[in-house]
């Protein structure tokens, strides 16, 4: 089951709510056309969200950012809230302060102080409203919203880490529960430390595989599979315990054999910092990865092709001024069920760009990441950014700032036009709106409109007015003695609303 299906689901379910009992009825004579009603894009009646255990370092310093969006059609009622997750063991006892996942069937669970007070209540869509926490006691968070305050309901969790390993800034859009997840890019060698990081909001256990692929395929990995994650509870897998063998450039698959879960992966390095890897979009022949910041001094590309045939992708970038084919690097083959790294240097030159990954020839799927860093030897801070669906109807980005945020559009196919709103801020000020243009082939990172009299942080919701599709990122950026530290966020459909067949009424089948 992937994500699609997951929001045909929730499609079904708004639909009941909605519209009530209807049913199908036959068309009035033999050979008549029975003309098809266009669906109605109506807003989304619930929202989980799950947000994964910000560190393990005593000097992390933590925000979290809640947004909604303001959507029409969702009535007066509804509330959001985030709380902790159930710290307890895999047979239901209390967890150790040290009970990361080492391997075996059962997994560690994350530690911490646990409170019934939710970390984070909204008040009102339209305004963020933020909260704090500091050290590696922070658990992850389950997170529910409804009504009014479930369409297109975002949580960021920022994270700044001083000195040691990952040092820098790290940052998470909090995610949705699933059954499927692709990450390329992850490692297992000395200088990496990636945690696999499993959150299940059920009051049922879920049962989890985790596969690596590498540059040869599958890595042997006993211990990876049939893990168990508890009810309420998170799980921190340390992936260089599931493999002896030490590579970089892997894609890890997580696949949700009961339940569901939220994950993510906290790559941590011992020299460039680290961040959070977010699953790549769905296996596709084209994919669009965009945002990559124009100062990035390193880009390296990982992707895996899932089935048993190879992909030959042609590989551009979306520049200010066009599509261009970076030298060297036209074209990269990925053998079927193998891991496939491309190091690309500083491709950007000093602009922004997107890779844009399409088929040669014959599509087949492929799942992709880059990992980008910034800086120069001993001051380098790196970030990850996974191909990432379209903007779509409407997508959404908590925790900017009137300086350090930059958001970054691309599209790849047709010129766009795109209406960008910053929201009032969290302590104040009036939300302002404004358009922008994206011609065909090319990114450009767009002058933030910044609420008057903003006070705290704000959101930026992007709407897509005219023009082919449009992706999005947006970076985050901090100096920290004298590291330019950075996260990024892609920018995928908030999936605020669901469309729902319009569905006539028909009780005459009652009398049947």
């Amino acid at each position: 089951m992937n994500r699609t299906t997951l929001s045909l689901i929730a499609g079904a379910t708004a639909l009941a709510a909605v519209t009530g009992f209807a049913a199908l009825s036959q068309p009035d004579a033999p050979g008549a056309q029975a003309t098809a009603k266009a669906a109605a894009q109506l807003p989304v009646e619930r929202t989980s969200l799950l947000c994964p255990a910000p560190s393990t370092s005593d000097i992390a310093e933590t925000s979290y950012t809640s947004f909604t969006p303001v959507t029409k059609g969702t009535g007066s009622g509804g509330k959001a809230e985030l709380r902790a997750a159930a710290q307890q063991s895999a047979d239901g006892a209390a967890a150790g302060k040290d009970g990361d996942a080492s391997g075996g069937k059962q997994t560690g669970k994350q530690t911490g102080k646990q409170s019934d007070k939710p970390v984070l209540t909204p008040e009102e869509p339209g305004k963020p409203v933020t909260g704090d926490s500091s050290g590696s006691e922070p658990p992850a968070l389950v997170g529910t919203a409804d009504g009014r305050f479930a369409p297109g309901w975002t949580v960021q969790e920022t994270t700044e880490v001083a000195a040691g390993t990952g040092r820098g800034l790290q940052g998470v859009n909090c995610t949705a529960p699933d059954t499927d997840f692709w990450f390329p890019g992850v490692s297992t060698a000395a200088d990496r430390t990636d945690y696999v990081h499993l959150t299940n909001p059920d009051d049922s256990a879920a049962v989890v595989d985790i596969e690596l692929y590498g540059k040869d395929g599958a890595l042997k990995s006993a211990v990876g599979e049939d893990l168990t994650v508890q009810p309420h509870s998170s799980e921190p897998v340390l992936l260089s315990t599931l493999t002896d063998e030490e590579q970089s450039g892997l894609t890890v698959h997580v696949n949700v054999r009961s339940g569901r879960v939220g994950a993510a992966v906290q790559a941590l390095d011992d020299k460039i910092g680290g961040d959070w890897l977010q699953a790549s979009a769905d296996p596709a022949g084209s994919l669009v990865l965009p945002g990559i910041p124009k100062d990035a001094t390193s880009v390296r590309l990982v992707a895996f092709a899932p089935g048993d045939a190879d992909a030959d992708l042609k590989v551009r970038l979306a520049s200010p001024s066009g599509l261009i084919t970076p030298a060297g690097h036209e074209t990269v083959h990925v053998k079927g069920g193998m891991t496939t790294s491309v190091d690309l240097g500083d491709v950007t030159r000093g602009e922004a760009g997107s890779l844009v990954l399409t088929p040669t020839e014959r599509s087949v799927p492929v799942v992709a990441a880059v990992q980008v860093v910034r800086g120069e030897d001993g001051k380098q801070e790196s970030a990850f950014l996974p191909a990432t669906r379209p903007v779509g109807t409407r997508a959404t980005s908590a925790d900017n700032s009137a300086k350090g945020s930059t958001l970054s559009l691309t599209a790849p196919d047709r010129a766009a036009t795109v209406k960008v709103t910053a929201s009032a801020g969290s302590e104040g000020g009036t939300p302002v709106s404004k358009t922008y243009t994206i011609k065909a082939g090319t990114t450009q990172d767009v002058e933030l409109p910044v609420p008057a009299g903003l006070k705290g942080t704000f959101a930026l919701t992007v709407e897509p007015v005219s023009g082919g599709p449009v992706y999005g990122a947006r970076t985050l950026a901090r100096a920290e003695g004298g590291v330019p530290a950075f996260t990024v966020q892609t920018l995928p459909d908030d999936r605020g609303t669901v469309a729902v067949p319009e569905a006539d009424e028909d009780l005459s089948v009652l009398q049947k």
